[in-house]
């Protein structure tokens, strides 16, 4: 398995519309949320030098800072997600023709779903994080490239979305119980929180660039 990006762009699509169990929906969440903080950055990097933004500078270069920190995660992410998933993927297909088989299948199974839950629960955690500096940005980062804001946490959303679903996937054929409900009750919080301000910076964006039209 190579490491997923390593690779250009073009073979990373083209690997992720095979039938190759790596990238998944997964792997592809965290790329969607790097780029998403990406532009976020973009918007950053065009701020600060400005006199027109000068008093918001100091501000703009601490969430270049935190948000290239983020980038390296998500980033990161991408390559955790196929070393979890693909264990998962290889669990699935082992043999259950007599009880011994089937009890190394499940107990291979479950070990396998724990890393798979968390990892994209990770990557929901770290959408969030990215969420919250782009709220910032839409208020302080300059109006020129605005509509990169809105494009940026238009992508964390669907990332933020997309490693709900692969959480989800998995926490229900999880057998720990008392980890499904802890993970799962995370996950329903940091959606619930960051859709919602997802939304309402977006529509900021879009009332700054319209003039509230």
């Amino acid at each position: 398995m190579y490491q997923m990006l390593e690779r250009s762009a073009k073979d990373f699509v083209a690997v992720l519309a095979s039938k190759e169990p790596v990238p998944g929906g997964g792997g592809a969440s965290a790329y969607v949320g790097a780029l998403g903080m990406a532009l976020g950055l973009m918007v950053g990097n065009l701020t600060v030098g400005k006199k027109k933004y000068q008093d918001v500078e100091a501000d703009i270069l601490e969430i270049i800072a935190k948000g290239q920190h983020l980038i390296t995660r998500l980033e990161e992410l991408v390559q955790e997600d196929a070393d979890a998933f693909y264990p998962l993927s290889q669990a699935y297909g082992l043999p259950k023709n007599t009880e011994e088989e089937a009890r190394i299948k499940e107990e291979t199974l479950q070990k396998a779903l724990v890393k798979a839950t968390l990892v994209p629960l990770e990557i929901a955690r770290y959408c969030a994080k990215a969420i919250d500096l782009h709220e910032e940005l839409a208020l302080k980062g300059s109006r020129l490239v605005i509509s990169d804001v809105g494009v940026g946490v238009a992508f964390l959303k669907a990332a933020l979305e997309g490693a709900k679903l692969n959480v989800l996937i998995n926490t229900q054929i999880l057998k720990d119980q008392e980890m499904k409900q802890k993970v799962e009750a995370e996950l329903e919080e940091l959606v619930r929180v960051y859709t919602a301000k997802a939304d309402r910076i977006y529509a900021t964006v879009e009332k700054t660039i319209t003039g509230g039209k």
